[in-house]
């Protein structure tokens, strides 16, 4: 669990980045309806999350650097008994300096009142503009409020600042907490993709796998699915983000898992490829073992210093020469990548961030160029091929024979650890597992 006085820390450190004379103000995720009067699994927004571990909804954060009476500003819902019968406890003003550490809390329904007075005097608003349209309307209200008082002598913002890029920044690189919570949301994933492949058998549906993930998933403590978990067989391994999960698996299938737990708002995010009936065929064992080929070159690339495009320049030169050596694709090696002829086969890029979110944030550039690798960067390493039944001049042989296999990478001062490790990614040791 990560400790409030590391979230203190790192409201710190952003008040550092935007200068004394600015000011943060961040509200949180709304509560979104899923049909009638039934709302959505409640999940704060990363970064206000990010800066407080406060996970109710109707609070907005306020940070004003050197502010006599307090910097960290929380403005949270009362605590009102009625309402904690019918949805469950809240931490009020009271809780919200004692367990949240914030210096000053007021009830949410005096923000409107307040919150011109903590914008007087403030050179620059920095705020995720154009996310929230509903806050936008709130804050530009209050800055019009304290321009009508200029004459007074009032001091109203000049500027608003994406607060984004700065945040975005900080949470690219994880703390130690940060990393034991990732370890555990990507434990809980490796048991459950593991028992998938031990109960998988022809006849069962896409879905019962997913509630086996399920199951596992909750019964660690991963309340939710860090995604939509994609459960495809057969064709269905050839659509990349499919999550219908709804048709039933095949004799000879391969099936594609792409899932990852959620643990304290960290994701996980893992894809395995496997036979339904235990036995690779051997144009899926040739397929497969390049696409693991590839991925083991990448990983073996990773450390500080190299550029993040370096992997996907891997991937695409050991996944070409190997359609090459199956016949599937014809012609030189360089030209052909040059040609993105492999495109057909693999269309995706070989990674992303991962963190709060399953694509975390933070730039892949910096200005024009590729960034570098750094210690304490966590992100996906996931090639794949795709032979749908629909490209063109493919012996179908080969045909709805998809592989992606993905694993959670995480850059360290010497080189790399592969955190999703002990699930298996072998032939043989797939095999093995689900001879059991």
């Amino acid at each position: 669990m990560i400790q409030m006085t590391e979230y203190a820390k790192r409201r710190k450190t952003l008040m550092q980045k935007i200068g004394p004379n600015g000011i943060v103000v961040l509200p949180s995720a709304p509560e979104i309806l899923r049909n009638g009067d039934a709302v959505y699994p409640y999940r704060q927004n990363s970064d206000f999350y990010y800066l407080t571990g406060f996970e109710e909804p109707e609070a907005v954060l306020v940070l004003a650097p050197n502010r006599k009476e307090g910097e960290y500003i929380l403005f949270n819902r009362v605590r009102d008994r009625d309402r904690e019968i019918w949805d469950g406890p809240r931490a009020g003003q009271e809780g919200a300096v004692e367990d949240y550490l914030a210096d000053q809390a007021f009830p949410f329904s005096e923000l409107t009142l307040m919150l011109p007075e903590l914008l007087a005097g403030r050179e620059s608003i920095h705020y995720p503009l154009g996310i929230n349209r509903e806050f936008d309307k709130i804050l530009l209200h209050s800055v019009n409020h304290v321009r009508s008082k200029v004459r007074g002598g009032l001091q109203s913002p000049a500027a608003f600042v994406d607060i984004t890029p700065s945040l975005h920044e900080m949470r690219l690189f994880k703390s130690p907490a940060e990393m034991a919570t990732m370890q555990k949301a990507i434990d809980i994933t490796a048991t459950a993709h593991q028992r998938a492949m031990a109960i998988c058998k022809p006849g069962m549906n896409e879905y019962q796998l997913e509630a086996e993930l399920m199951y596992s998933f909750q019964s660690q403590g991963a309340r939710y699915a860090a995604y939509s978990s994609i459960v495809g067989a057969g064709r269905n391994t050839c659509i990349l983000h499919y999550v219908n999960n709804n048709q039933k698996i095949a004799d000879g299938d391969l099936v594609l898992i792409d899932a990852g737990a959620e643990y304290e708002n960290y994701a996980a995010d893992i894809t395995r490829t496997f036979p339904a009936n235990g036995r690779f065929t051997e144009e899926q064992r040739a397929i497969y073992e390049l696409v693991l080929a590839s991925q083991l070159a990448a990983i073996k690339s990773i450390k500080p210093g190299v550029l993040w495009t370096n992997a996907q320049d891997i991937i695409v030169k050991v996944i070409t020469q190997g359609l090459i050596d199956l016949g599937l694709l014809k012609g030189r090696l360089d030209d052909l990548i040059e040609k993105q002829a492999y495109f057909p086969f693999y269309m995706h890029r070989s990674g992303h961030w991962l963190g709060l979110d399953v694509h975390d944030v933070g730039r892949y550039r910096v200005e024009t160029k590729w960034r570098t690798l750094q210690p304490g960067m966590v992100f996906t390493v996931e090639p794949g091929i795709y032979i749908s039944a629909d490209i063109p001049g493919v012996d179908k042989r080969w045909h709805n024979i998809g592989v992606r296999i993905e694993d959670d990478v995480l850059v360290t001062e010497k080189g790399c650890d592969v955190l999703s490790q002990r699930i298996p990614k072998t032939v043989a040791d797939i095999e093995t597992l689900m001879a059991k």
